[in-house]
């Protein structure tokens, strides 16, 4: 059931179907009292005036109490993190200049009333770029009422915000328990539309970023009850990378692209040359964004020009030279990694994905039932980030545990489901919610055997791989993650001449070649103890701009912190005779969070 009547509006009695009734918005100023101008669909909960244009969506039973759910959720989850400050709010600086009022009015042409609903104050203030204190418009961003941050913004348009305090969306509160909201990069586009008519808008906190790292804590809360999401983002380089990885993150189906029109690459410049009806336009007549799976050349215009113009670029490299050399990656692939058993595949794939996300802000989502408990597993990777073992030390202080755990919580996240479901559908939808939640580029499955195989009725073990790597491949793409995919080998027989063990390959894997045939990318992790070298077998790179296939990186593995130093294979002259060994070891055991601002740059 739907309440209706909480909102004042009458059905008569009605439950479905679709009727007619008067607004509650209009009808007490209207001069024709009673006029049944409110159209209504009780099946779908929605209302519009056809005076007014008063616009109402009633949720039913189910959908009121998931909305109380999310809040109470919301509010638990509001809790300010020990590493954030917060401003304090003045109201008597809300008392403006004649000077910024007319700028607001006249040159920006937004309402005046604005300057008061969002409580805009004014200060002198010093600022980075110009070393110098100027008058600043500030922008304040609220949450729950609470001051959260401030962006300071001069006449020369130089920009700050209050240093360690979190980033918020501009407007947070205007989209929660709303049907639609739209998305903007700054915050006098948001005015702009408010300007005309609309509240449920907000701005990016930082400009045009791919770093979504502040929608995190507001995705379940604020975005996923969202039936239509307007991005209404400059039309610039910069804004199409934010455009897309907003469409990414929130999911295409709902998403619509604003276009603002010749000489316009906002908003505010929209309704400043064009005027308000316009702007409104803008919004009727937002794109969808294109049938998946659907395209025309046309429709990869700009990629193609890109690429006649630029060529083909090299992936992501890890910062392993010897490997950057012969392999970089790219997100929309699967990389199948294999093996024999307890020679370091884990191992390896951990710091390889660190680096990823070090250098490129790939954040990781592991499916690793193998590495439980998840506190081993964080240790692991903890001491590969600082070179430092997992302990009280000299070199793990506090202050470094305090900051190594507060990246993983950024950047890793487990998948364990709760009900023990570990199919690849169960797996998969997990990973496509920390898509949208946390941004996740990396998603790392080790190992398939720990993969229920639940076959259809009929189905072979060929078909059930075949279609578990398509499963894999579709997610890849369509969600632009690096999924990388660990498969254990058969076991491989000594040679009978010499008793050595051959390495392993592609066709080794257990149930289909189909995981050569697949993948991306493939690779062999050998291990030779006699030579204390670890070679990584690059067996398969599928496109040749990203590397070659049939090459190999040997590796020093350190025990103590985990990490893999590269170095090349010789004859060592040692006291038991000479044998070949590494030479040439790049040694690393440097912190890889120390004297950083932003720890995504450790390798820049």
């Amino acid at each position: 059931m739907r309440n209706f009547h909480q909102h004042g509006i009458d059905t008569r009695g009605r439950t479905s179907g679709k009727v007619k009734t008067i607004c509650p918005q209009c009808n007490d100023t209207r001069g024709h009292k009673g006029n049944k101008s409110l159209s209504i669909d009780l099946d779908k909960g929605v209302c519009y005036c056809h005076h007014c244009g008063y616009k109402l969506y009633v949720p039913d039973d189910a959908e009121e109490r998931e909305r109380q759910q999310r809040k109470e959720n919301y509010n638990r989850a509001r809790k300010l993190p020990s590493h954030f400050r917060r401003p304090v709010f003045a109201p008597k600086r809300t008392t403006l200049s004649e000077k910024l009022e007319q700028y607001w009015t006249q040159e920006r042409c937004l309402a005046q009333r604005l300057l008061t609903d969002l409580r805009i104050t004014e200060e002198r203030v010093r600022l980075p770029e110009s070393s110098k204190e100027e008058n600043c418009l500030c922008f304040n961003y609220f949450e729950g009422g609470t001051l959260i941050n401030t962006k300071y913004r001069s006449g020369r348009k130089h920009f700050m915000m209050v240093k360690g305090a979190e980033l918020i969306p501009y407007n947070i509160d205007a989209i929660l328990d709303t049907p639609e909201c739209i998305i903007t990069e700054g915050e006098f586009d948001a005015a702009a539309f408010m300007t005309v008519g609309r509240k449920d808008v907000i701005s990016v906190p930082a400009g045009a970023q791919s770093n979504l790292n502040w929608m995190d804590r507001f995705v379940e809360s604020h975005f996923e009850p969202k039936k239509l999401i307007y991005i209404a983002v400059d039309e610039d380089s910069s804004g199409r990378l934010l455009s897309q990885e907003l469409v990414r993150r929130l999911g295409s189906d709902r998403c619509r692209l604003v276009h603002f029109g010749p000489e316009c690459k906002d908003a505010n410049e929209h309704l400043i040359k064009y005027g308000a009806e316009s702007l409104l336009i803008t919004l009727e007549q937002a794109e969808e964004i294109p049938l998946e799976g659907v395209f025309t050349a046309e429709d990869r215009q700009e990629p193609l020009r890109t690429l006649f113009e630029n060529g083909l670029q090299r992936g992501a490299e890890t910062g392993w030279n010897n490997l950057d050399e012969n392999c970089t990656f790219e997100t929309g692939r699967l990389a199948v990694w294999t093996g024999r058993t307890g020679e370091g595949k884990s191992e390896f794939i951990d710091e390889l994905v660190l680096r990823l996300c070090l250098r490129h802000e790939w954040k990781i989502g592991f499916f690793s039932p193998e590495n439980m408990p998840m506190e081993y597993h964080l240790a692991k990777l903890a001491e590969k980030l600082t070179g430092h073992p997992f302990r009280p030390g000299p070199g793990m202080t506090d202050a470094l545990y305090n900051r190594t755990t507060r990246w993983l919580t950024d950047n890793v996240t487990h998948i364990l489901p709760d009900s023990g479901s570990y199919t690849v559908d169960c797996i998969l939808e997990k990973a496509r919610q920390l898509v949208r939640r946390r941004g996740v580029r990396i998603l790392v499955v080790d190992p398939l055997n720990r993969i229920d195989q639940q076959l259809e009725p009929g189905q072979t073990e060929l078909q059930y791989i075949t279609s578990l790597l398509n499963k894999l491949s579709r997610f890849a793409l369509q969600h632009k993650c690096l999924v990388i995919l660990v498969a254990h080998p058969r076991k491989v027989n000594r040679n009978t001449t010499n008793g050595e063990l051959r390495r392993v390959e592609m066709n080794d894997i257990n149930g289909s070649a189909n995981f050569g045939n697949m993948a991306d990318f493939c690779f062999t992790v050998d291990r030779n103890d006699g030579k204390e070298i670890v070679t990584i077998y690059i067996d398969k790179v599928r496109f040749k701009h990203l590397g070659s296939a049939n090459t190999c990186a040997k590796f020093v593995y350190n025990r103590i912190n985990g990490r893999y130093w590269p170095c090349e294979e010789d004859i060592v002259h040692r006291t038991d005779g000479d044998k070949p060994g590494p030479v040439n070891t790049v040694f690393d055991n440097e912190n890889w969070l120390k004297n950083i601002t932003e720890e995504s740059c450790i390798f820049d």
